[in-house]
């Protein structure tokens, strides 16, 4: 007999903590109010992003190098919603925090709502021994403004459960452990 995924990481969440906050049940509308869904569903659980935004601009004439990375592209904005200028893109944080165990790995991909606005979300997996909020990049390929709307559901994250690794990302001391806020590329 197999464990149903959404058991599981219902299980996991309530008793170590996988995600936090947790919503068990997948959620719609808020106060009557139709909402890009989140929280749990049939094989994965639906992310909020949450009101802190990164979106990135040409006004010093940069380039987007990871070895060396120029924050004064990026202009912060906090609020509501995020209005991502066409064919550009934003980063933005997940509201929940992950704790991933030494045998889970997880992908994440953008809900189809947003996907067939033209909006793309990138992120990488959650690996093993992972904790923090995970930032993600957010495209616009259309050549229109494109909004996205904070604490409401972004993307789904798919959960794999495996043999535990020999060495975690913890234990690896991954650059970017623990994050709680948009980190920016580094080597």
């Amino acid at each position: 007999m197999s464990i149903q995924p959404d058991t599981w990481i219902a299980r996991m969440a309530r008793e170590h903590g996988l995600i936090a906050p947790f919503e068990p049940a997948q959620v719609r509308s808020v106060n009557g109010k139709p909402v890009v869904s989140y929280g749990l569903s049939s094989f994965g659980y639906d992310i909020r992003i949450a009101d802190e935004f990164r979106v990135f601009t040409n006004v010093h004439s940069n380039i987007v190098d990871p070895k060396a990375f120029d924050a004064r592209g990026l202009v912060e904005f906090k609020g509501p919603h995020c209005d991502i200028p066409p064919n550009s893109f934003a980063l933005g944080l997940t509201l929940e925090t992950f704790r991933i165990p030494r045998n889970v790995l997880t992908l994440c991909v953008g809900k189809s709502t947003y996907a067939r606005c033209g909006i793309i979300v990138n992120v990488t997996p959650f690996e093993p021994g992972w904790e923090g909020r995970a930032v993600l990049e957010i495209s616009n390929s259309t050549p229109l403004p494109a909004r996205v709307y904070a604490f409401e559901g972004i993307a789904q994250v798919l959960f794999f459960e495996a043999e535990p690794c020999a060495v975690s990302y913890a234990d690896r001391h991954g650059k970017y452990q623990g994050q709680q806020q948009i980190t920016f590329p580094h080597v």
